[in-house]
């Protein structure tokens, strides 16, 4: 072969490994947003709670006490 034959096939040789990892990488994204989509349906149909993460839940509660100071200045009691 070649010197400009050799680089050519490698280049090809590694885009085409690339483009299965590309492929197999795609794949698995998806199969794990169809496993999401199921839990979430899953828990939707049950009745159960989605899980809330913990910076969530704090935040709801510093809403539910800034509601609480806001509702108290509202009633006109001096905190």
């Amino acid at each position: 072969m070649t010197e400009p034959n050799i680089y050519i096939t490698l280049a090809l040789t590694s885009l085409a490994g690339l483009a299965m990892i590309v492929a197999a990488g795609l794949a698995g994204w998806r199969g794990w947003l169809s496993l999401r989509r199921m839990e979430l349906d899953h828990a939707h149909d049950t009745g159960m709670p989605v899980a809330v993460s913990t910076g969530a839940r704090i935040e709801i509660a510093d809403l539910k006490e800034r509601i609480k100071k806001l509702e108290a200045i509202a009633a006109g009691v001096d905190l």
